[in-house]
């Protein structure tokens, strides 16, 4: 209909990186982009802050307990009905849990940046990631001795992401 305001969707999404440097990966079991690859997130409900729905949406996704250390960015991408999703990005460090899929995710794992280049993505992701710089450090890099995230234009995104002593293994997770 002429001159309706299309509807937004709030989504928020989470780069988390591991202490080895691998970016946190879920692959989707529900639409938008099932079968496909993203980072942990989704909407954010009613009454909820961003900082709120993404503690959830990892949780829920991946078994693992975050903290947000700052937004990266935020992207927009088509939704069903004409609708348009608001992703916000954040940096989150790891504070707990234990990697395990669940709810709308049917796997996680964390991703060098060797195998990211292998695994079907959500449109968008690799290009967002590089231009954040926030894509995992490539392989060749001395086996992440001393992993510092990667830089971003406003200064480091994920500095001290870090999961020593938590474990890996399957997970699940959505984005948008």
């Amino acid at each position: 209909m002429a001159g309706m305001a299309e509807q937004r969707i709030r989504c928020v999404g989470a780069v988390v990186f591991d202490g080895a440097g691998r970016l946190l990966l879920v692959r989707r079991a529900r639409e938008p982009g099932r079968g496909r690859w993203s980072v942990p997130g989704g909407r954010v409900e009613s009454g909820e802050t961003d900082a709120q729905a993404l503690m959830r949406e990892v949780a829920e996704e991946t078994g693992l307990v975050v903290e947000i250390i700052r937004l990266l960015g935020s992207v927009q991408r088509h939704a069903p009905d004409a609708a348009v999703f608001d992703i916000y990005d954040y940096c989150c460090r790891v504070t707990g849990g234990t990697l395990r899929a669940g709810d709308d995710a049917d796997d996680a794992r964390w991703c060098d940046r060797q195998t990211l280049g292998t695994l079907p993505v959500v449109a968008g992701l690799v290009e967002t990631l590089a231009d954040w710089h926030c894509l995992p450090p490539a392989p060749d890099m001395e086996r992440y001795r001393s992993f510092e995230p990667p830089q971003g234009p406003d200064g480091p995104p994920c500095r001290g992401v870090h999961t020593e002593g938590l474990s890996g293994g399957s997970g699940a997770g959505t984005h948008g």
